[in-house]
């Protein structure tokens, strides 16, 4: 069965193809990568009291997992989608944000797993991220990177550096020193009381019915200049089938993209977004905490992924999904992870700008029916 094709976004009856997203999201791209990542060196926001700096995480995912040139440094492997939200208007009450007026807005995005080594098999396990940027006219963007996780391990710049070194495989096991890992949850009782939320929440089977989270809050401003604590989700509409027409699992290398390129080949795949409203007393600016599940939400509408590519130059390759591209209408939070992410990602994008790309981690072409 093969779908109807879906509707054009436009803007003022100007199509707003994919291409045009695209291009407008690389020009912005590279100004942030440059503009960001210096704004944060010289402000001091990435762990002044010991004054890690952007290099510092670039070498330490470089020590963990291996030079990958070409490759994000962290995420490295990935695919790119496409498709579009389509808002509901549920989500004008809290913010003056375009995407949230009635309508349709085109999106490029990225799956991907946790991790430096772009050519690791794929596990369970991993942490999955589903990256976003939502285009509007005039240059205006939301960028947004998510993961499949109810709460960030850490809730520090510093507390994320430690973590990783401490992730380090060993040659003669493959996995975490036991000592480091131990010494460091000692140290940092806020990330063994997240792991332990994170493992009552078991990993879906694949990306298709993960539920992806924001983690850090933002601030929603509406029309009238009032500011809402936010953070939100995507919640699976349904999950895929296991039949022929949208096979689960395989069990190669790439086993979850291998399963996510055919399930939207079968079909789009669509999730809610979520917009869960804080209230004073609930943990703001710490990543590490859940909210009280009796907390408001808004459905504010679908989000529809409709096409998956190979990694390359046109699409989501070279997009820098920094968590500070907001529109007018969201705002960042004092979260202290925001600022290092963002100058982070940046050093990153900078850094694998000027490398050579190596052949991509996964190739659509070669998944077969």
């Amino acid at each position: 069965m093969t779908a109807s094709p879906s509707p054009r976004p436009t803007w003022g009856g100007v199509p707003l193809t994919r291409r045009r997203l695209v291009l407008g999201m690389a020009a912005v791209g590279g100004f942030l990568a440059v503009d960001l990542g210096a704004v944060a060196w010289a402000g001091g926001w990435i762990g002044a009291a010991h004054r890690l700096i952007p290099d510092d995480f670039i070498k330490a995912f470089a020590w963990v997992n291996g030079k990958q040139p070409g490759f994000r440094k962290n995420h490295g492997k990935g695919v790119a989608v496409a498709g579009y939200f389509e808002s509901n208007g549920n989500g004008r009450d809290l913010s003056s944000a375009t995407v949230f007026q009635s309508g349709r807005t085109p999106v490029v995005g990225r799956f991907s797993l946790a991790g430096g080594n772009a050519h690791a098999a794929d596990a369970a396990a991993t942490a999955r991220g589903l990256g976003l940027a939502f285009g509007f006219p005039g240059g205006s963007q939301w960028r947004t990177a998510m993961l499949n996780l109810p709460v960030f391990p850490d809730n520090s710049p510093q507390g994320f550096y430690d973590r990783l070194l401490a992730s380090k495989a060993s040659p003669d096991t493959g996995k975490p020193d036991p000592k480091a890992m131990a010494a460091f949850l000692a140290a940092h009782p806020e990330t063994a009381k997240a792991m332990k939320i994170i493992g009552q929440t078991p990993p879906s089977p694949g990306f298709a019915d993960s539920t992806f989270w924001s983690l850090n809050t933002f601030y929603f401003v509406s029309e009238s200049g009032s500011r809402t604590p936010v953070r939100w989700s995507l919640v699976p509409v349904t999950r895929p089938a296991l039949t022929p027409r949208a096979p689960g699992p395989s069990s190669g290398p790439n086993a979850l993209f291998d399963a996510v390129v055919r399930q939207i080949r079968s079909g789009p795949l669509q999730w809610k977004l979520m917009l869960t409203v804080g209230e004073p007393e609930d943990p703001l600016n710490d990543a590490t905490l859940p909210w009280p599940a009796d907390r408001r939400a808004i459905d504010a509408g679908t989000l529809t992924l409709s096409s998956i590519e190979t990694e390359r130059a046109g699409n989501a390759r070279d997009i820098n999904f920094d968590p500070l591209v907001l529109p007018p209408g969201i705002e960042r939070s004092d979260d202290p992870l925001l600022s290092p992410r963002s100058a982070v990602y940046a050093a990153s994008y900078r850094v694998r700008a000027r490398e050579s790309k190596g052949s991509p981690a996964v190739n659509v072409d070669q998944v077969t029916p």
